[in-house]
């Protein structure tokens, strides 16, 4: 039985929050950070479109994609198309948004892959493809059989909320892990900037929970074919 909770009044917190946290990080990149560029002589610039990809592009995305499948009063298979096509968004963007991260490392000469958070980066999106490959074999084209379908959704459910949850987690990290290096190269720790990244840091990860709260949420509508993670 799905938990008492209704979807849509939660899809709106989702939604509000969605929006604050893309113009915070827009705000800390653009207007702290000196802008975004994926070729500049400034690095730095190159490297800002790894938050914003990751963010808006990922997180918020992929979060969507999530309350789509619950939220939306539409049909099964329409519902079905949507939250393939956002989450192929956030795959794509997510994906852009790290070779933004390899591209400053390598153009700046800064070593690749020796922290936990791009390791769990790494791992994240690696089964975020995974996941979508499955999906869309199993149930979307070519199709599995019914029993297939029927007996892979609730994994299927599982593991994607699994990774989502991991992401939120891993983009808090990076947050913590680029506000630490500033502070260390001279960032006031009380100034408008940290506050703006910690703050920023906090309303993703409370995205992340009304996205998982919706998830688990009774369906906007009556459809007996709702993704149900409340049933795992």
């Amino acid at each position: 039985m799905a938990v008492e909770l209704n979807a849509r009044p939660l899809t709106f917190v989702a939604h509000a929050l969605a929006i604050a946290g893309a113009i915070m990080v827009l705000v800390w990149n653009i207007s702290y950070r000196g802008g975004l560029a994926w070729e500049a002589t400034n690095k730095n610039l190159i490297f800002n479109l790894h938050p914003v990809l990751m963010l808006i592009g990922f997180i918020i995305m992929g979060g969507e994609a999530i309350i789509s499948y619950k939220a939306l009063p539409l049909k099964k298979p329409v519902k079905k198309l949507i939250h393939l096509i956002l989450h192929a968004i956030a795959l794509i963007l997510g994906s852009w948004g790290i070779s933004a991260a390899f591209k400053n490392h390598n153009e700046a000469g800064i070593a690749n892959l020796y922290s936990l958070h791009s390791w769990i980066g790494i791992g994240v999106i690696v089964l975020y493809g995974l996941q979508w490959l499955y999906g869309f074999v199993v149930f979307f084209y070519p199709g599995g059989s019914s029993t297939l379908r029927s007996d892979s959704l609730p994994l299927h459910a599982l593991v994607g909320l699994f990774v989502y949850i991991l992401a939120v987690g891993n983009a808090t990290l990076g947050f913590l892990e680029k506000l630490t290096f500033l502070e260390s190269s001279g960032l006031d720790k009380y100034g408008s900037e940290a506050f703006l990244v910690n703050f920023t840091a906090i309303i993703t990860v409370l995205f992340g929970a009304f996205v998982v709260l919706t998830a688990i949420a009774k369906p906007a509508s009556s459809d007996d074919d709702n993704y149900s993670y409340s049933a795992i």
